[in-house]
């Protein structure tokens, strides 16, 4: 009997992602058919088979479709034979079979799809001015502090105790344990 890989998968208006989880895979057979049925089979790296059949949703355009097997994963773009969402992947309403999830790191919803994965299309961040102060302000800023405190609180402790008057800045120092 064989057993199901971990199957993912994720959409755009065109085309779906397929990742198979089979790590170390041997004897990798992929066959997509126009009517939109995929069968998968492999042997994983305790030589046990794995297979995979699924019916997806619509028909798909077998010739722009493309496999890739790497050593962790096979990965499935396949292309839709008509650009539209489709509701779910296998053909069959109800419960997906439980080896099949969705891969929320390639996942896209329809809504988001004019605007593309990580695309801010031609928005200018330079002129948004959301950065902070350069490093040479930053140190200038800090200098003006630390000199008005110096100068503030030192005078007003001079003033208050006399000429040998340590300043304010120094005593709150000795007093941390």
């Amino acid at each position: 009997m064989s057993r199901h890989p971990i199957t993912k998968w994720a959409q755009r208006s065109d085309r779906v992602f397929l990742t198979i989880e089979l790590p170390d895979a041997k004897d990798v057979k992929l066959n997509l058919k126009p009517e939109g049925h995929f069968n998968f089979s492999a042997k994983g790296s305790d030589d046990l088979p794995y297979e995979l059949d699924l019916e997806l949703f619509d028909a798909v355009n077998v010739e722009e479709s493309k496999a890739a097997v790497a050593p962790r994963t096979i990965c499935y773009l396949i292309k839709k034979a008509e650009s539209k969402w489709w509701p779910r992947l296998p053909k069959k309403e109800g419960k997906p079979p439980v080896f099949l999830k969705v891969d929320w790191d390639k996942w896209q919803d329809e809504d988001d799809e004019d605007v593309g994965f990580n695309d801010f299309g031609d928005m200018d961040f330079s002129k948004l001015d959301m950065g902070g102060a350069d490093d040479d302000d930053i140190e200038d800023d800090e200098d003006d502090v630390v000199e008005s405190a110096n100068n503030d609180g030192g005078a007003k402790a001079e003033e208050s105790k006399g000429e040998g008057a340590v300043p304010a800045a120094a005593t709150a120092e000795e007093a941390k344990p």
